[in-house]
């Protein structure tokens, strides 16, 4: 992209900018994996003898320390998303007379929102906190978001491509340079990196995995990058351009990226546990792809109605995601199947049974308008 290009990427604060359906449906294919999509592929795959479909049970699992699979993806393209939608939101507001000040009091209420309903996810509400995990999916997406936002409401995205840089390259320089206590410099095995020691010296609680946490506090340095690349890409997305244009130059742009992730890769290897700054390349590229697509067919080529199953999901997805450890939806799913002979279905029908549920009540909601807003 030109300079004059990207100059031209921030929407005006003069108006407020349409509101783009591709990243409400791309958000709800990203959370419809998480709500049950996962299951009922891998109930799919077991009562098949199809190759492809093992292949793809195979990608609904997340590797345990290097590679990647479609799984790990989820979740730094629902940040990326978040990003993305970072742009959009601020021109709303500041077409509606808020100034930057109270954007940023709007951010720090939301990031620390999210930090909460994250502790409450994982059993604050028990109020044994000495036994408690304080590392979360939705508290690494607050804090990530709420800095890139920050850094979003202060910067020009010539600032933006330097914070990427800075951080990336930062938490590359000391996860090869700097040792943890007890190891060598450079040691990527789990439990051993600078990653790992510092959340078990700096956070109360217990990890995930007793030495380490996927969701721990410094990680989330290289996952406010992945934020900052949605918000460039929501940005470009916004701007006053030819529509199939920006689709076309997100598009190479994603594929630049992947390409970069790959050969950083080589050199420090992808990794969702560490969120190792090839993986934040990596997925921005791939995310960049997809919102790419989703943009091409639903906000220009004007697919809307197909797209609407994923919208419904996607336009509350933090409370289907926050409810559904709270509902167990499959154990009422299977409860009404089997008082309607469940044994006459296919299996993966039944496992597709509490997705419906939650799609419905997601529905209802979305016909009266009513929204989840952290």
């Amino acid at each position: 992209m030109s300079a004059d290009a990207m100059t031209a990427a921030a929407p005006s604060p003069s108006a407020a900018p349409e509101r783009l359906r591709s990243l409400d449906a791309l958000r709800g294919f990203d959370m419809f994996w998480i709500a049950g999509g996962g299951a009922l592929l891998t109930a799919w795959a077991d009562s098949n003898d199809w190759g492809w479909l093992d292949w793809a049970k195979g990608q609904t699992e997340h590797v345990e320390w290097h590679g990647f699979t479609f799984w790990d993806l989820i979740f730094p393209l629902f940040l990326f998303i978040a990003g993305a939608a970072l742009p959009l939101s601020f021109a709303k507001r500041r077409a509606e007379g808020a100034n930057d000040s109270e954007l940023a009091r709007h951010t720090l209420r939301r990031g620390l929102a999210l930090v909460g309903l994250g502790l409450v996810y994982n059993g604050a509400l028990k109020f044994d906190f000495e036994n408690l995990r304080y590392c979360s999916v939705l508290g690494r997406i607050g804090l990530a978001w709420m800095f890139a936002a920050f850094v979003v409401l202060r910067t020009s995205w010539r600032g933006q491509v330097a914070w990427i840089a800075a951080l990336l390259l930062g938490y590359w320089a000391l996860l090869s340079w700097i040792p943890a206590p007890g190891f060598t410099a450079g040691d990527l095995s789990p439990g051993a990196t600078l990653t790992d020691w510092i959340d078990r010296t700096v956070l109360p609680g217990k990890l995930y995995r007793g030495v380490r946490d996927p969701e721990g506090l410094f990680a989330t340095v290289p996952a406010i990058a992945t934020a900052l690349f949605g918000a460039l890409s929501g940005a470009w997305i916004a701007s006053a351009r030819p529509q199939t244009n920006k689709a076309a130059a997100l598009a190479l742009a994603g594929a630049a990226l992947i390409a970069l992730g790959a050969a950083w890769g080589a050199l420090f290897p992808l990794n969702k546990n560490l969120w190792t700054s090839s993986f934040s390349v990596w997925c921005a590229g791939w995310s960049a792809l997809l919102l790419a697509l989703s943009y091409l067919v639903i906000d220009v080529a004007g697919w809307r109605k197909p797209a609407l199953f994923f919208e419904v999901i996607g336009a509350n997805a933090i409370l289907i995601y926050v409810l559904q450890s709270f509902v167990n939806f499959e154990a009422l799913a299977k409860l009404l199947l089997e008082q309607r002979g469940a044994l006459k279905l296919h299996p993966a029908l039944l496992a597709s049974g509490g997705l419906a549920l939650k799609w419905l009540l997601l529905y209802a909601l979305y016909r009266k308008r009513w929204f989840l807003r952290v």
